[in-house]
């Protein structure tokens, strides 16, 4: 037991802020509701003072020693974002092209009712509290609430430094999009950058880089074109810099540092219930590690639950991982079946896309896709019931006529080309059986490209779990959720994994043994990236087989 909150104090654990008070919780603290699944009498608990208090809780520095670090959590959903700052210092060096601190809106021109004729001193009437903000003046387009619209453009102004810095909160409503609410860069009269909010009244520090834009003339701007919810846009200080402006962590998580670095994260699910969560710990034994609890949020759900945590040569699993999913993506809903076909087989089609992030995905004019139809069959799986699913035979009319194919091909510690060019593509139906050796982890890698992007399908023999990691496939960056590894459990048979795997222009569908496991997750990597390559970590493995189809559309 490395911390289990049951004494009269934090012992050797060291706070910053209010958020966690002077000693552990024994559960709900006063304006707060019912807080349950925590062990014995105590646990971390930052909503004291309410939502609006921050502040961390550290453990002394340890050496791991353990396979994993198992620990309950609750409270809100806000991750740890890297690259943020844990507070607000002044801003970066530069010119202030707008502060909104004058009383009016001075050369800015406004059309519409949104903005009102001057700016506003912070929270407007019925909305919630607005933070974040400097000075006290900011651009509010809550006027009379989110049913108003309008525009607000800045003069034109000579792009002379490295960055534009802003703060913005808000809707999350990109451009683009419907009906945007957005902070828009003009040149030439076309948007050459923008940036919309988090669904949050909270501003935070955004950037666009616009050094290939040096010597531009351009205009700022903000966009109110929402009349639903979260329809208004919050923004201050807009300001040229060469230094780009860090944003501020608005983060609910449960942090393990190394080397003065965040290397696992876990947050909560917007709830006041506890569950398990665990960190890998095999990659950082012997080194010093920290446990940082932290609170930086002040908007809904801006604190975090905390407890037991607990050296383990296994993980252990919430709620959610020890379910029998359909399909354990995050991009796989609201499915419909089937039955009384005429061959008498079930069949089921899911809606790809996640209600996290589904207004803010960067796509338009649609917003998120159908699956490919898949027959479903209950199959016994290691002594066990399971409902299982594949592609339904039809997808293979799809492929074109000649496929190509790689065997026999032991790979060991690196990652390199499946084939070569001839398989590269956007759409892709790719078959792979691998024999394990003693990799800690293979697979594939799909739409490779420039800096490193990729989605990575592999398989965990230390954990006998199918995954797909979309942290690097592309564009990532539009919701704080969106970015991540997904698992299901996959335990090999007679030694050997069979993967079935449908590459799209922005989805992957994954198929792991007969069916019994499936990921689904949307990718938005650069049309450009599209190579296909096979890894081993930490050893070798043996791919038995691969055969690469490339995909005609089914849109005739």
């Amino acid at each position: 037991m490395v911390q289990d909150f049951e004494g009269t104090d934090f012992g050797s654990w060291t706070t910053t802020g209010t958020a966690f008070g002077q000693a552990p919780a024994s559960g709900a603290v006063e304006g707060q509701g019912t807080v349950g699944g925590f062990d014995g009498k105590g646990l971390a608990n930052s909503f004291h003072s309410g939502d609006g208090a921050t502040g961390t809780l550290t453990s002394p520095s340890f050496t791991v020693d353990g396979d994993y670090l198992n620990f309950k959590v609750g409270g809100g959903r806000h991750p740890h974002v890297d690259g943020t700052i844990m507070e607000q210092g002044d801003p970066p060096e530069g010119a202030v092209l707008a502060d909104f601190e004058g009383g009016t809106y001075g050369d800015w021109t406004t059309t519409g009712d949104a903005f009102g004729t001057a700016p506003a001193t912070g929270t407007l009437p019925n909305q919630q509290e607005v933070s974040g903000f400097l000075g006290s003046g900011l651009v509010n387009s809550y006027l009379n609430g989110d049913s108003t619209t309008g525009t607000l453009t800045s003069p034109e102004f000579t792009i002379d430094k490295d960055y534009i810095n802003f703060l913005v909160g808000g809707g999350n409503h990109p451009a683009g999009s419907g009906n945007p609410t957005a902070v828009e860069l003009l040149v030439d009269g076309q948007v050459v950058r923008s940036t919309t909010g988090k669904d949050s009244e909270a501003l935070n520090w955004a950037s666009w880089d616009v050094k290939d834009l040096a010597g531009k003339k351009a205009q700022i701007k903000i966009v109110d074109d929402n009349s639903g919810g979260w329809g208004h846009l919050n923004v201050d200080h807009i300001m040229l810099s060469d230094t780009q402006a860090p944003p501020v962590s608005q983060e609910t998580s449960v942090n393990l540092i190394v080397d003065g670095k965040v290397v696992r994260s876990a947050t909560g699910t917007d709830s006041e219930t506890l569950d398990w969560a665990s960190f890998d710990m095999r990659p950082y034994v012997g080194k010093e590690a920290q446990i940082q609890i932290v609170d930086m949020n002040t908007a809904g759900w801006g604190h975090i639950l905390a407890d037991r945590f607990t050296t383990a040569d296994k993980p252990a699993k919430s709620v959610v991982q020890r379910a029998d999913w359909t399909d354990y993506g995050k991009d796989y809903y609201a499915a419909v079946s089937w039955d009384n076909t005429p061959d008498g087989k079930r069949y089921m089609i899911g809606w790809m896309n996640n209600w996290d992030y589904s207004g803010s995905i960067p796509t338009s004019p649609w917003r998120g896709a159908q699956s490919i139809p898949r027959e479903m069959a209950l199959r016994t799986v290691d002594g066990r019931i399971r409902l299982t699913s594949q592609p339904v035979n039809g997808m293979t009319s799809l492929r074109q006529p000649h496929a190509v194919s790689a065997s026999a091909t032991t790979v060991k510690n690196t990652s390199k080309a499946l084939i070569g060019p001839a398989a590269k593509g956007k759409a892709l139906d790719i078959q792979a059986t691998f024999s394990l050796e003693d990799a800690d982890r293979f697979g594939l890698k799909v739409r490779t490209g420039a800096n490193g992007e990729e989605t990575v399908i592999g398989y965990d023999t230390t954990t006998q779990e199918l995954y797909v990691d979309r942290t690097r496939s592309g564009a990532v960056d539009f919701n704080s959720t969106f970015p991540g590894v997904q698992t299901a459990p996959l335990k090999a048979e007679n030694g050997k994994i069979k993967l079935r795997i449908l590459v799209d222009w922005s989805s992957v569908e994954v198929f792991g043994g007969n069916g019994e496991a499936a990921i689904t997750d949307q990718i938005f990597p650069d049309p450009a990236s599209q190579g296909v390559q096979v890894f081993a970590e930490n050893g070798s493995v043996k791919l038995d087989k691969a055969v690469v189809w490339h995909l005609d559309s089914a849109r005739k």
